[in-house]
């Protein structure tokens, strides 16, 4: 479908353009956001876009060049917000690269417009909105936690009339899939409702979230505190995709994956392909595009691989982010099996997260029954380490039994990557070839994003 057509969630109606297995030209997006935003009531009020970091695949040059000639000169003041989370922030020259602007040269390819960083290091950066209650919590995860959560927020939001919400979808290890009014909790959001949301998804476990649709535990929190944020909130939502587009979830054998790396793209070159985009209230446009990107990045094997080799795009510079790379594959390895994360270009776990390092990378249940001596942690911390780890068991007399074996491939030390609890191998030893051609082998080039499940 090439279309504007409504779309309804929860009641309210959506516009969207696309589908599976369709690529959307330029035109057609920049005629997509002109026709949206033309309907909307924006003369003379300030507009707050967010936007995602360069962690996440999405043709941010072209959106916001479409977004800005339909706004310019309507708006009384437009800022754009890279909703960081917990990343670092972006530098003046990612910055340009990502949102298509010469360095230095912002004025004059946006006029009008500040461009900032989420700075979540600086307690200045927040506006208090209030709590949610103990009991609320409790209601809202079904019982698995009862911890009084204050809301906190970038008060570049509140500070503006409306906010655009300008967010791709994919599988997502926390939340079931992303974007929508997770651009807000956790995008620019305090920390409480980060370590909240991220211990949540990890105590109902990477492997049984990712890839859910609807609203899951962690969306219905996420939803809880985005309703307490002032003003008029919209989304424009998108699936995307690198290289070969799919009508349907594709059937692979692990030998078709295998690329050699004169078949990868160069760093950077990633041809990115819109297949679809929704506009509209932001749970009903992230609902919309949540359909769209089950059927466009999830792949489904036949029967478990006993190894898996996947390699990490240079968007992800640290393990935190490169993580992806284990949750999107952990749901097709056989017990016992192995995810190699084949990363030359990593050389530190987490610049921001040094908690990570100090305790490791362990199954839920390693903190869940030692919970007297972790819960002072950042709860955060303590969900990714548990999502790197993937499924496990532990108890005080065995000690920890993981049902798959973690190993990096990347510039971090082997004995930092051993003092983690994780395996070493020299990725120069790795002949990507080789492994693609080893039929127990399934070889994931530009890994993190498509999530694979078995049939």
């Amino acid at each position: 479908m090439t279309e504007t057509a409504p779309h309804t969630r929860q009641g309210t109606a959506v516009a969207r353009i696309g589908g599976p297995g369709v690529t959307l030209s330029d035109e057609q997006v920049r005629a997509f956001v002109h026709e949206q935003l033309r309907e909307v009531d924006l003369d003379g009020r300030s507009l707050c876009v967010l936007v995602s970091d360069g962690t996440r695949t999405c043709p941010l040059p072209l959106l916001l060049s479409a977004l800005h000639g339909a706004v310019h000169g309507r708006v009384s003041r437009l800022t754009v917000l890279v909703a960081l989370g917990t990343h670092p922030a972006m530098t003046e020259a990612a910055l340009a690269m990502h949102l298509g602007y010469p360095e230095g040269g912002l004025r004059e390819r946006y006029p009008d417009t500040a461009v900032r960083n989420h700075e979540w290091w600086d307690p200045a950066t927040f506006v208090d909105l209030g709590t949610i209650t103990a009991d609320r919590i409790a209601e809202l995860s079904d019982g698995m936690l009862r911890q009084r959560v204050d809301v906190r927020i970038n008060r570049a939001v509140v500070d503006h009339d409306l906010t655009v919400i300008v967010s791709p979808v994919f599988p997502h290890e926390v939340v079931g899939f992303s974007g929508g009014n997770k651009y807000l909790f956790p995008g620019v959001s305090g920390r409480e409702p980060i370590d909240v949301s991220h211990w949540l998804g990890a105590l109902i476990t990477s492997a049984r979230i990712i890839g859910t649709r609807g609203v899951t535990p962690v969306r219905a929190l996420i939803d809880e505190a985005a309703a307490m944020v002032p003003g008029e909130r919209l989304a424009l939502c998108m699936v995307t995709g690198a290289g070969k587009a799919r009508s349907e979830p594709e059937e692979i054998a692990p030998a078709k994956a295998a690329q050699t790396p004169a078949d990868l793209p160069p760093a950077g070159e990633t041809a990115v392909r819109l297949h679809a985009m929704t506009f509209g209230e932001p749970q009903a446009a992230w609902a919309a595009a949540a359909d769209v990107s089950a059927a466009t990045h999830i792949r489904y094997l036949d029967a478990p691989v006993h190894r898996v080799l996947s390699i990490l795009p240079t968007r992800y510079d640290d393990l935190w982010t490169g993580a992806k790379g284990f949750y999107k594959v952990e749901p097709i390895v056989a017990d016992g099996g192995q995810v190699v994360i084949y990363a030359p270009h990593i050389h530190e776990i987490s610049a921001t997260h040094p908690q990570i390092a100090e305790i490791g990378y362990h199954c839920r249940d390693y903190y869940v029954k030692q919970w007297d001596r972790f819960c002072n942690y950042h709860w955060g911390d303590l969900a990714h380490s548990t999502h790197l780890r993937g499924a496990g068991t532990y108890d005080p007399e065995h000690g920890e039994d993981d049902r798959v074996t973690v190993t990096l491939a990347t510039g971090i030390p082997a004995d930092q990557v051993r003092a983690v609890n994780l395996d070493y191998l020299d990725p120069a030893s790795i002949d990507i070839g080789a492994w693609g051609a080893d039929p127990d082998t399934l070889v994931v080039p530009d890994a993190g994003e498509d999530l694979f499940r078995l049939r």
